[in-house]
């Protein structure tokens, strides 16, 4: 069976793709800590949306890890080396706003979030395709 690994599974995107490419077939690692509840506060947590998918989509694994985690990263796709076919990036600060009050979680989230999840793409499964989502508030 072909793997995704979708991050920010349980957020907007990320948790429209896991619903997607889980009814191809393919079985989804989903990736997310519920930073939007560190970003904006309680009303703003995921929790709810991870919880459903877990219960409704039967060919879909949780991973609470935070992508900046390197280590973390690296077990995650240790696990499923190869059989990766697809990850998609969805994990992010998305906040503008919040960016410039706290530059250096935004930049660590942001930057090397992406580039340990490029990194683990490199290493682990180098043939797999990686589909990075991103809004205006980063440019």
């Amino acid at each position: 069976m072909s793997i995704a690994v979708i991050t920010g599974s349980a957020g907007l995107i990320g948790s429209e793709a896991v619903r997607f490419f889980a009814h191809l077939g393919m079985h989804v690692v989903g990736i997310d800590n519920d930073m939007r509840k560190f970003f904006f506060g309680e009303e703003a947590s995921t929790t709810w949306n991870r919880k459903r998918l877990e219960a409704e989509i039967t060919n879909y694994e949780h991973f609470d890890a935070d992508i900046r985690d390197y280590e973390k990263i690296q077990d995650i796709f240790g696990r499923y080396g190869n059989e990766i076919s697809l990850v998609i990036h969805t994990a992010a600060q998305p906040s503008h706003d919040w960016a410039a009050k706290d530059p250096f979680s935004d930049f660590s989230v942001n930057a090397n979030g992406t580039l340990n999840l490029l990194e683990a793409t490199r290493h682990y499964c180098p043939g797999s395709a990686f589909i990075f989502t991103s809004t205006n508030k980063v440019y």
